[in-house]
């Protein structure tokens, strides 16, 4: 992957961690960064490295970025050629690819209790290929996933680990 779609990709992660449910823009990371680190870069420069026009950052804006993204500094390079951010190996199986992929998801979206407690779950069950078929089965019947959030989380409440809390009615629930 190159620099510019690293920060992209970057941008995007993070307006989804800000609860913005799209991207930030590149004025909206500008004003961020000289709000939450005390430094700036500019917007041009911001779509220059975006571009590719520059491939390549100075120490500071490296710094800054991994910083503000909470990234290692060594992540705002471009990958060599033929590079993988995956293990490849032919002995593990699909579960366990998948398995390892949604803990990786897990801990992109660690800011997001709820999705990060969500993914990890899925990862940890016997049969998570199962968990994903089965909800894409949900999603595509209309109106079952609003039910079942009626009927799982009938308070929309959540406790900090992601988990959902009860209220301990007659149906004998416990309060997690």
């Amino acid at each position: 992957m190159k620099l510019g779609e690293k920060i992209r990709y970057l941008r995007e992660v993070e307006g989804s961690i800000r609860g913005l449910d799209r991207e930030m823009t590149q004025q909206e990371i500008v004003r961020a960064l000289k709000k939450e680190q005390g430094a700036s870069i500019s917007q041009s420069y911001l779509s220059q490295i975006e571009k590719g026009v520059r491939p390549h950052l100075t120490n500071t804006t490296r710094l800054l970025l991994a910083r503000f993204f909470k990234v290692h500094p060594g992540y705002l390079v471009d990958d060599p050629e033929g590079y993988h951010t995956e293990l490849i190996s032919d002995v593990r199986s699909l579960e366990e690819r998948l398995d390892l992929w949604l803990i990786a998801g897990a801990e992109r979206f660690r800011r997001d209790p709820q999705v990060k407690y969500a993914l990890l779950e899925v990862a940890k069950h016997a049969d998570s290929r199962g968990c994903l078929v089965l909800l894409g089965a949900i999603l595509e019947t209309p109106g079952l996933a609003e039910r079942l959030l009626q009927v799982l989380k009938p308070d929309g409440s959540t406790s900090e680990n992601g988990k959902h809390r009860r209220n301990g009615d007659a149906r004998g629930e416990e309060i997690v």
